[in-house]
């Protein structure tokens, strides 16, 4: 799977939102948030191609960039990294010192509580 920087993830968000995108469209999309001019986006796009992540077609006036990846995929991959690195896969441990520190509300328990009960009756 592909290695995704923080940086690339805002480009990856907005072509999953809306594909295809042109690099104005995406500089646009994110210049408020992040500042980034044309060239920062441009390299950004260029990483993400090398990666795999993303593909463009030559339009009529400008490059159509695409998610190559399906965000569910990146999604999933990136969750298992961060439960490795922070909890050494443990997502027990991970649960429980989100519950220790009080890190989750009763409305995200809650939820949390279904989702367990769901994927129980699923087996």
């Amino acid at each position: 799977m592909v290695n995704i920087s923080d940086a690339e993830w805002k480009i990856m968000n907005v072509l999953w939102e809306q594909s295809p995108s042109t690099i104005m469209q995406i500089t646009k999309g994110l210049h408020e948030t992040t500042g980034w001019t044309k060239h920062t986006v441009m390299t950004l796009l260029k990483r993400l191609e090398d990666k795999g992540a993303v593909y463009y077609e030559e339009g009529e006036r400008a490059k159509q960039y695409y998610a190559k990846i399906p965000q569910n995929e990146a999604v999933v991959e990136e969750a298992k990294s961060f439960l490795q690195k922070a909890f050494k896969g443990k997502l027990g441990l991970m649960i429980n010192t989100m519950i220790k520190e009080d890190a989750l509300s009763k409305e995200e328990l809650d939820e949390l509580y279904e989702i367990l009960e769901k994927g129980k009756s699923e087996e």
